[in-house]
């Protein structure tokens, strides 16, 4: 008898074993159909929210996932720890009602933890671990205390508030808002500088070989740039730690922050804008950016509701909202929205129809979003995950030249450049806006590319600070990179190329405008005229040609490059005058002719198009490798004024010709549910909508 029960349970242990594999094999989160809301809670809110009242909520509004408070700042639970402060409004066990409940309606829940600041009473116990700037100041929000990445509290005690939670809660993941170093106050805009704890500049010298922590942030001093070795370290070692700790308890536990590293769901935000121009494809630009750098990872773009840190009461307009979350689903991300409190007695419920709206709309047909394949044959590099200033407004003008004229792109993180070698060597065309600075590796797949037949174009101050990377790939050398352009005019010269200039022989310009030698081109274009002269309109001219350029073109063996070390993005971000943004089309044109035949339509500019290849997202699909047919994301735009967004305007007869290798067997409107008449000859789907209102999807399936 004994042979017969240890083979049983040999066969136990072994079906057990393979439960488990495939548990982790079919994590939740996989699926990318997540529909969040998240309730940033404040403290006197634990007591008066209701577990009940929060999943009807969630389930009207037709949510899957709830990301609600848990720890960090404050312990949304009654808490063992006395590192961890209570919050002393919450009553009874609500976090694990909330759970349970949500858990009954097969909602899942995701714990919010900021470990950036503890409460006066822990900084009194443990100075030592909260941040002092290089003046010996702190920062302080009313009697909260930001804290030290490496003291004890992050490097320690987070690790078991995180453990205290997990191991008293059945939760399905772990948002960390705010992770990493801090330097700024951000809820009141204010710097404060490199963070001197004592256990910083202790750590930092075991790393660095004894050197002390440098006071000042300057990016051409080696110190800091050590220094930033440092800090992407001791990031990368603390989510490994997490990573490891979560994952040994529950694989099943999704990990989700703003990084990349050790992490299971990426989490980016679309907010409201301070300053002009507003970007109102701020969730398209970030779903992009994240997908396609990081094509392993969920991505979850949240709408961030409120104004400001200030005015955290007041939300964006709806309309707004119903772009970022249309956005969102288009570009490959869930739907997610982040607001102050739960939503009974709201100070602001404006946006609750376009949430229930959009959010059931997903629901609806969840099979058509989450896995899609791109077919952009042009990538525009990002200046970042969060890019800021003059690269910002430069990257953000040549997106707009792009989506305005109907030309599918994907977006690449530079900093991604080499690890994703082979997917950018596969584009026809790379952009780099503003790029002034790639790694060594980064700069060898550009070159690889282009000898394999990728054509590049760089703007502006691309690349200033390797000469040798300009002189091989583009011809060009500089001789003054900063140039005040305001007065100066470019001529659109060549008119083979430069077909959308009739009539005008001249283009002003303002902002940066390079003077650059290119020894190696073999042809220049857009001579740059002289500032004329200033005054009445008596005396003025004088704009005579200067013998610089603002254009070349380096023919190499499969591809060529083209270098225009001008604010061309920046000034059509700011002024939006269609001299400039036909520059670049021109370019394109000329270059690489076909990316003109992905999407041929009547729509206008202000009219989104995304095109995708899709996956039916089943689980009985989970498997599938190949595409069952593309799908045309139509987001309506018009009702954007450039700082006001009001209802689009309906409208109608818009056709399109769609770029497709295989005849669909059928075409129709994911918004009406009705068919749509086509015809498909050499390679193109030619249709009509008869009405957009504010979003269709227009699917296209194959056979």
């Amino acid at each position: 008898m004994k042979k017969p029960l240890l083979l049983l349970f040999c066969l136990l242990s072994c079906l057990s074993v393979f439960a488990q594999k495939n548990d982790i094999k079919d994590l939740w989160w996989k699926r990318n159909n997540l529909r969040v809301i998240q309730m940033n809670l404040p403290d006197y809110e634990a007591k008066t929210i209701n577990a009940d009242s929060i999943v009807e909520d969630l389930v009207r509004f037709s949510a899957n996932t709830l990301l609600i408070n848990a720890g960090g700042i404050m312990a949304f639970y009654p808490t063992k720890l006395n590192f961890h402060y209570q919050n002393p409004y919450v009553k009874g066990n609500v976090l694990g009602d909330v759970i349970r409940k949500c858990h009954e309606q097969n909602i899942k829940v995701i714990v919010r933890f900021d470990f950036s600041r503890v409460h006066e009473s822990i900084f009194k116990a443990h100075p030592d671990w909260c941040y002092i700037s290089p003046k010996g100041e702190r920062i302080i929000n009313t009697d909260m205390y930001v804290v030290s990445i490496n003291a004890p509290y992050v490097q320690e005690k987070a690790y078991q508030i995180i453990s205290e939670v997990m191991d008293n809660f059945p939760i399905d993941g772990i948002f960390l808002n705010m992770p990493g170093y801090q330097v700024n106050n951000p809820y009141e805009g204010k710097y404060h500088g490199i963070d001197q704890n004592e256990y910083d500049k202790k750590r930092f010298a075991e790393f660095s070989g004894g050197k002390q922590l440098p006071v000042e942030e300057n990016k051409s001093d080696r110190l800091f740039q050590k220094y930033l070795e440092f800090k992407k370290h001791t990031v990368e070692d603390w989510s490994e730690r997490l990573h490891k700790l979560v994952k040994s308890k529950n694989e099943q536990i999704a990990i989700c922050t703003y990084s990349d590293k050790f992490v299971d769901i990426i989490r980016h935000e679309s907010q409201s804008m301070t300053t002009l121009p507003y970007w109102p494809y701020s969730a398209s630009d970030n779903v992009s950016n994240a997908v396609n750098s990081f094509p392993d990872h969920i991505i979850s773009n949240a709408s961030i509701q409120q104004i400001s840190f200030q005015s955290r009461y007041n939300a964006v307009e709806p309309q707004e909202v119903q772009i970022r979350l249309y956005e969102n689903i288009a570009n490959g991300s869930g739907l997610d929205l982040s607001m102050m409190g739960d939503m009974r007695g709201y100070e602001d419920e404006r946006n609750f129809e376009v949430f229930r709206k959009v959010y059931a709309f997903h629901k609806k047909h969840e099979p058509y979003f989450g896995r899609y394949k791109s077919v952009a044959k042009i990538a525009v590099i990002a200046p970042g995950a969060w890019p800021n200033g003059e690269p910002m407004q430069e990257y953000r003008g040549i997106q707009l030249m792009l989506r305005e004229a109907h030309i599918p792109f994907d977006i690449i993180e530079d900093g991604q450049i080499h690890n994703l070698a082979e997917k950018v060597k596969g584009y026809k065309l790379l952009i780099l806006p503003e790029i002034t600075y790639l790694k060594p590796e980064a700069i060898e797949v550009l070159k690889q590319a282009s000898r394999e037949g990728t054509n590049l174009i760089a703007t502006n101050r691309s690349l200033f600070d390797s000469p040798e990377t300009l002189l091989d790939l583009f011809g060009a050398k500089i001789q003054k990179k900063d140039n005040d352009g305001a007065g100066n005019y470019l001529v659109p010269d060549n008119r083979a190329i430069f077909k959308s200039f009739a009539g005008q022989k001249m283009l002003f310009w303002k902002f940066n405008l390079g003077i650059y030698d290119f020894p190696g081109a073999d042809e220049k274009l857009l001579p740059i005229l002289a500032k004329g002269r200033p005054g009445p309109p008596e005396i003025i001219g004088g704009h005579d040609a200067t013998g610089s350029y603002a254009m070349a073109i380096k023919n190499h063996e499969k591809s060529k490059a083209v270098i225009l070390p001008i604010n061309l993005g920046k000034i059509y971000y700011m002024h939006g005058y269609q001299e400039h943004k036909n520059i670049l089309l021109d370019v394109i044109d000329h270059i690489l002719p076909e990316s003109k035949h992905t999407i041929q339509t009547n729509a206008p500019a202000r009219v989104e198009t995304i095109l995708k290849e899709f996956t039916k997202n089943n689980v009985s699909n989970s498997e599938k490798q190949t595409s069952d047919g593309m799908i045309l994301h139509l987001i309506n735009l018009t009702g954007f004024s450039g700082n006001t967004y009001f209802e689009p305007l309906p409208l109608y007869a818009l056709k399109f010709g769609i770029e497709s290798s295989k005849k669909p067997r059928k075409v129709f409107s994911l918004s009406t549910g009705k068919a749509i008449k086509f015809a498909w000859k050499s390679g193109i789907t030619n249709l009509e909508i008869a009405e957009l209102a504010g979003f269709d999807g227009i699917v296209m399936e194959w056979n």
